[in-house]
């Protein structure tokens, strides 16, 4: 039987050419992506940098630690305390030390090198234990001198005046040294004094006393640390970066290699599917031979056994060249550190080889069974018209795949439609929809092709009504060229139109909760607003001006879950002034130091019960809860007044104006004031459009990563199907030169079919995105946020036509080969 095989395979070679390459690719892409994901289960273990040459650093715990009956639960702290000056002096008495203060500074028109999240400020005398040394020039000794860090590239040399912003607003200063760069932050250096005065709080000392004293000094009830040795790292500035960029590196390469995965088998599977559905009539010739039902499976399943073998071990070696080139991509744009790379781990190839073999075995599981049920007869029947096309076990399979995801997507509404909007539901709830439509692409195609082709049917000329009767009797395999094209636009579609909505709701959500005309909010994550600047928009006659700072509580749920939640700290008069909040119970005017406003989706949530929290900076307190708001898109926090985040500064100031005031006269004071400060001033729309409609950059690029990955090997995926398809068709080729049809005739049929499976999968993809886009608008609106829904027409018309031009180019170059040869010759030719 496997010699059967063999030479089955050398005659149709074009067919298992086909399923080599599906598969090959399909393993190669599942490889790729597993080997990229394995490789962000374990950080670099890294040593102390910024204070590498500290003997002892001494700061605030930057984590909250909270016992549970299942063991410690731990979260990042949002805002650290300062080192009092009493443990300050306490450790001047052991001997030398240096204060470290580190605040956010902006330097205008000019380019320092270094890594880390904006630019930072600090005393130049830390500079002993840091690796830092110059490169040029002298230390700063007057308050307008600075240190600036500056490589090869750097737009900065010594004796430039730079207009540098601090806490105490912009000022011009001189560069009299530089530092090399660093790739744990971008610094600019101040005397001692001077940065003291722009940032009085103190957040580490490094002491160069004996440890074991250091830590007498300290004591154990103070809530501050000693690192020493290698916990000197938790002193540098994001010393969970690593971890926490691998973190969004892991979620964003699972869903890649989910989809990736989802993809692969689908395409995989139907390939070999209509592989095994071309050849019916050899298995008829084959039956009429003598052969029983059982060989003719052994047969087919001896076939997929060998090119599974092959397409899998030739998939796992392109898997392995493409990961590294994947990961490298990641970091040049962004989406992974830097240092972001495929380790040594096999499991992904072996997870690869024997899922692509499986799903090749599995593809022709049905079809084998329906290979062995083909009678003698079958050899005889010239006709191409596919009958009995949907077996019973099709229909409930695909009813059943359909309804599991339209009853999941309900279910979900009904319960918990805020989950609707994560982004691992929105990218995994289309699979079964996709699936559920591909299994009834056979009963579909038929009537969506009458529909579809009726009007050029009734137009002069052949052409027409051939595609439509071929497109329409050739069910088969118009539904196997339609399964990538219903894949590829279900998915761009979906993606793209369920991300632009969400952004679209967030964008709306923010306008209708936001009562302010004007918005100053602060650079990069950890900025702040100059206090000059808030003292001046709160001085603005015919305004009312509502500071706020970012801030985050924990709160211990259920006795074991540490739930950390953004937060916001605000003057209740301001917050009541500047927003309108989607209040469900209490008021907002009832937060006060011993309160608290929470969301819906607290466990605890009821207006006048006390909850335990734990601040920003550790502290627990028991608040009372003085309103609810509703969840929303998830961007509705949690709100505190200033008196409950210790140690967060202002990064964010809303300005309304009073009734009867002058607006061109407040937005021309408040232009002058963000002038005089660097600060920059939109108005309320101008900010909700920078900052809600667009998701980030990092989201962006992911986003288009998978969907890249997945379209090319669908976009190939079909261009190799319709290889297949036509290649098998050549004698219904000759057939129509013998009666007289030109070659560019038969061309622009070929041509035609094509375009009308394209249209058909087109329309299919867009009802499976129309359905998930419909789910999403409808949790949406369940959670009270009514904004458009919008449909991505760009990608859908993008992604449909680069399909037909595909889909033409594909039918048309085998079948331009093909008809070279005279059609007597096809004609007669053995299949």
């Amino acid at each position: 039987m496997l010699s059967l095989a063999l030479n089955g395979m050398r005659a149709r070679w074009v067919t298992f050419v086909g399923s080599f390459v599906a598969l090959a690719l399909g393993v190669a892409l599942m490889a790729a992506t597993g080997l990229a994901l394995a490789a962000t289960f374990q950080a670099p273990e890294r040593g102390p940098e910024r204070f590498a040459a500290a003997p002892a650093v001494v700061q605030a715990s930057d984590t909250l630690r909270v016992r549970t009956p299942i063991g410690e639960r731990t979260q990042r702290l949002a805002d650290p305390k300062a080192v009092p000056e009493s443990l300050s002096a306490r450790l001047r008495e052991l001997g030398r030390t240096v204060e470290d203060r580190s605040f956010s500074v902006t330097v205008a028109d000019t380019r320092l090198d270094g890594g880390g999240e904006g630019t930072v400020g600090h005393p130049w005398s830390v500079t002993a234990a840091t690796p830092y040394r110059l490169t040029g020039g002298r230390a700063p000794e007057a308050s307008q001198e600075i240190v600036v860090t500056a490589g090869p590239g750097a737009g900065v040399r010594l004796g430039d005046r730079v207009r540098v912003t601090t806490p105490d607003g912009p000022s011009s200063r001189t560069v009299v040294g530089t530092v090399g760069a660093r790739d744990f932050e971008t610094a600019v250096f101040f005397t001692d004094s001077e940065a003291a005065r722009l940032s009085p709080r103190v957040d580490a000392v490094v002491a160069y006393a004996d440890a074991a004293a250091v830590r007498k000094a300290v004591g154990t009830e103070s809530g501050m640390v000693v690192l020493t040795g290698d916990d000197r790292r938790r002193a540098d500035p994001d010393p969970d970066g690593d971890s926490e960029a691998l973190i969004s590196v892991n979620a964003l390469l699972g869903t890649a290699a989910a989809i990736t995965g989802f993809v692969s088998v689908f395409v995989v599977a139907s390939t070999f599917s209509f592989a095994v559905a071309q050849r019916r009539r050899e298995f008829g010739l084959l039956r009429t031979a003598g052969a029983t039902p059982r060989q003719v499976r052994r047969m087919v399943f001896a076939e997929a056994l060998v090119i599974g073998v092959l397409a899998s071990a030739a998939g796992c070696w392109l898997g392995q060249a493409g990961a590294p080139r994947l990961t490298a991509w990641m970091v040049d744009v962004g989406i992974a550190p830097s240092w972001f790379a495929i380790g040594d781990q096999t499991w992904p190839l072996h997870t690869a080889f024997w899922l692509g073999l499986g799903v090749a075995m599995a593809g022709v599981v049905v079809s084998s069974h329906r290979a062995g049920k083909v009678g003698p007869t079958e050899a005889l029947r010239d006709a191409a018209v596919d009958s009995r096309v949907m077996p019973l076990s099709r229909w409930l399979l695909g009813a059943g795949v359909l309804l599991t995801g339209i009853g999941l997507l309900c279910w979900a509404l009904v319960t918990e439609p805020g989950d609707v909007l994560k982004r691992k539901t929105y990218i995994t709830q289309p699979m079964l929809l996709i699936v559920g439509f591909a299994l009834f692409a056979p009963v579909l195609v038929r009537p969506l092709t009458r529909l579809m082709t009726w009007l050029p049917a009734q137009l002069p000329g052949a052409t027409g009504m051939l595609a439509r009767q071929n497109a329409g009797t050739s069910v088969r395999r118009t539904a196997a060229v339609a399964a990538p094209v219903i894949i590829t636009v279900a998915l761009a579609a979906s993606l793209m139109g369920t991300t632009a909505t969400i952004n679209e709701a967030k964008a709306t959500e923010a306008r209708a909760q936001t009562t302010a005309d004007y918005v100053a909010v602060a650079e990069g994550e950890d900025g702040s607003l100059p206090a000059q600047f808030t003292q001046r928009a709160e001085g603005i006659p015919g305004t009312v001006a509502g500071a706020s700072r970012s801030t985050a509580v924990s709160v211990l749920e259920e006795g074991v879950a540490l739930v950390r939640s953004e937060a916001r700290a605000v003057e209740p008069a301001d917050l009541a002034a500047v927003s309108a909040l989607p209040v469900v119970s209490g008021r907002v005017t009832d937060l006060d130091d011993q309160s608290i406003i929470v969301n819906e989706e607290w466990q605890t949530r009821t207006v006048g019960q006390r909850v335990a929290v734990w601040l920003g900076d550790g502290r627990k307190v028991s608040l009372r809860i003085a309103a609810v708001l509703r969840v929303g898109t998830g961007s509705n926090g949690v709100y505190v007044t200033p008196h409950n985040a210790a140690g967060a500064a202002i990064d964010r100031v809303d300005i309304r104006l009073r009734d009867g005031a002058d607006r061109a006269a407040v937005e021309a004071r408040l232009r002058e004031a963000g002038r005089a400060t660097g600060t920059q001033v939109l108005t309320k729309d101008a900010w909700a459009s920078e900052n809600y409609p667009r998701s980030s950059e990092n989201t962006r690029l992911g986003l288009l990563m998978i969907l890249g990955i997945a379209l090319v090997y669908t976009g190939i995926a079909l261009a190799n199907t319709l290889v297949m398809a036509t290649s098998d068709r050549v004698r219904d080729l000759a057939v129509l030169r013998l009666t007289g049809a030109t070659k560019p005739q038969v061309l622009r049929l070929v041509a035609v079919e094509a375009l009308v499976v394209v249209a058909v999968g087109s329309v299919l993809g867009a009802a499976v995105s129309g359905l998930n886009l419909l789910g999403v608008w409808g949790a949406l609106g369940l959670l009270a946020v009514w904004s458009p829904l919008v449909v991505p027409w760009e990608a859908i018309g993008a992604v449909a036509t680069a399909s037909a031009v595909l889909a033409a180019v594909a039918a048309v170059v085998p079948a331009f080969v093909a008809l070279r040869t005279r059609p007597v010759e096809l004609a007669g030719m053995r299949e």
